[in-house]
């Protein structure tokens, strides 16, 4: 496929190609944080599906709650080539790692990364909650984001949170709407003078995405994953 005439858009196929290539490279490159595992699962396990059908997970996520010195010191979106996102620290330990503050709970998180058959593209689904297990409701869970996520919240066209049914669990998961997902990903792969092959595309394609997605929750993507 040429790229030039490429829509942004991924099969399931594709996306299983891509979702191995990301798992990967993720677990060579950055070992100071747990892998992300391939579910098998199927939407509708009554029925003989002909592709491996499933989902990306990174469970049990440590979240910190931004400090009041985090708060103050709202950052804009680094638009240079090595990061896109909130500008820091680019060690392959991530804020969402960096728990120690003795004044609030800890949360966790999990996250899992499913294919839209209707958007075409991967949607990061998500939900957190307290040590005992209690889930917490959206405006907690905004309070654990980074504050240059916040920002990005209010005023992004394709960052903002929805809560739908897990397409394979079943149940109330929250997600970042995949609106726009697959415009702003052809514009990033068509800024490369290089203008790489879709073999090649395919094996960068989640990585590119989960290095935007992933710094709402201050899991940044690790530079050198990216070369």
């Amino acid at each position: 496929m040429d790229v030039l005439h490429w829509d942004g858009t991924l099969s399931a196929k594709d996306f299983r190609v891509g979702a191995f290539a990301f798992s990967q490279k993720w677990e060579s490159l950055n070992s100071g944080f747990p892998p992300w595992v391939w579910v098998l699962s199927s939407k509708h396990p009554w029925l003989a599906s002909p592709e491996e059908e499933g989902y990306l997970s990174l469970e049990k996520i440590c979240i910190s709650r931004p400090n009041e010195e985090d708060i103050d010191q709202i950052s804009q979106i680094d638009t240079g080539e090595e990061e896109i996102g909130c500008p820091g620290n680019e060690d392959v330990i991530d804020d969402a790692t960096l728990v120690q503050s003795s004044h609030h709970e800890l949360h966790y998180c999990d996250f899992h990364i499913v294919y839209s058959s209707t958007f075409r593209v991967p949607v990061l689904y998500f939900r957190s909650y307290c040590s005992d297990g209690r889930p917490l409701p959206l405006d907690e869970i905004e309070k654990d984001l980074p504050a240059c996520s916040s920002k990005e919240l209010s005023k992004s066209k394709w960052t903002f949170i929805t809560q739908e049914e897990h397409p394979y669990l079943k149940r109330p998961w929250f997600k970042l709407h995949p609106c726009g997902t697959a415009e702003w990903i052809k514009l990033l792969f068509l800024s490369d003078t290089a203008k790489p092959k879709f073999e090649v595309v395919l094996e960068l394609y989640l990585l590119s995405w989960f290095s935007v997605v992933g710094q709402m929750f201050g899991l940044r993507t690790p530079f050198k994953i990216s070369n």
